[in-house]
């Protein structure tokens, strides 16, 4: 039978609260989390402690788990990975769930640095330049977005993403990446990542990567997509085809699931070359994320091995020896 929680109406709310979040983490219903939510809505936030509210989410995570058990082991990706994407008149939004065989402590230490979070953005076809910098509000990363081919900087896109660990305890992590403004008229960039542990040697994961517009964002998207992008998809099945051709979601939906697959592929080869030494790390994690992708062609095939392991060291070379000034 579902274990019960008694809440005591003379109580403290931060005391039921503690109550509660326990009986989340017990597992006791997977839809507890949007019920304490609601509570807290009538009750008042504000009293909630930073240790509670990493409770819950730490528990929600582990109820979203719970719930994708059967997608996560029967798939497309032949991998233990679900992936979703929303759209809306104004944004965008996609979502990586996933079970990695990493403890949660080497998840944890491996993706809390800002400079390890610019390797990981390296990986991508797109990421041209990427390093960490001081600001008097935390850390942010300074990236330059451009094409799939070599290209100088000045003619790439910048993006600044403050950088902030939101969550980081024995049994939690969250990490946020928000940049305000991007290219294409394009806007509020976020890329965020929570992990959880589930035993000694495995942990889940919440990757999600958005971002917004409005008309002029849209219309510069449409464009793209009517172009360059038209013969591109994402993951999603849209019907099953004859011939057993499957017919995937392009346009909008399709774009974020791509590169939201790339981003999470890049967080999980960083995560591979964690063990490797250390002068072999970028190097393997490179390859591995280009053999992670072309599980994938269809979706994310862009160019042949060597032409991009080629780019990507040009493209570290520059890195190694250059420092982007602020935009005049």
């Amino acid at each position: 039978m579902p274990s019960t929680v008694t809440v005591c109406s003379r109580c403290k709310p931060s005391a039921w609260m503690r109550i509660f979040a326990r009986s989340i983490l017990q597992r006791s219903c997977p839809a507890a989390a949007v019920v304490f939510a609601i509570v807290l809505s009538g009750m008042g936030a504000r009293l909630v402690q930073a240790g509670e509210v990493d409770a819950v989410s730490a528990a929600a995570l582990h109820a979203r788990y719970e719930d994708l058990q059967n997608r996560l082991d029967h798939n497309q990706f032949q991998r233990p990975l679900y992936l979703e994407s929303s759209e809306t008149a104004e944004g965008v939004k996609g979502e990586v769930y996933a079970r990695v065989d990493y403890p949660f402590a080497v998840v944890r230490a491996a993706l809390v640095n800002p400079d390890d979070w610019c390797d990981i953005l390296m990986l991508h076809v797109n990421t041209k330049y990427c390093r960490a910098s001081p600001d008097s509000r935390g850390p942010v990363l300074k990236l330059s977005i451009g094409r799939k081919y070599d290209e100088p900087l000045e003619q790439a896109y910048r993006l600044d993403f403050a950088y902030r660990v939101a969550a980081e305890t024995a049994n939690f992590l969250q990490v946020k990446l928000n940049a305000d403004s991007g290219p294409l008229s394009t806007r509020d960039y976020r890329i965020a990542l929570e992990a959880v542990p589930l035993d000694a040697g495995r942990s889940f994961m919440h990757f999600t990567y958005s971002f917004s517009y409005g008309l002029a964002g849209r219309l510069a998207l449409q464009v793209y997509l009517a172009t360059i992008g038209r013969n591109k998809v994402g993951f999603a099945l849209i019907d099953a085809g004859s011939g057993g051709r499957p017919v995937y979601i392009g346009g909008i939906r399709g774009l974020v699931e791509r590169n939201t697959m790339r981003y999470y592929l890049a967080v999980e080869a960083f995560l591979g070359a964690v063990s490797a030494p250390m002068q072999g790390r970028r190097e393997k994690r490179t390859r591995d994320w280009f053999a992670a992708i072309e599980r994938y062609p269809r979706q994310l095939h862009e160019m042949e091995e060597a032409e991009y392991l080629g780019m990507k060291r040009r493209e570290y070379l520059r890195q190694r020896t250059l420092i982007l000034l602020p935009p005049a």
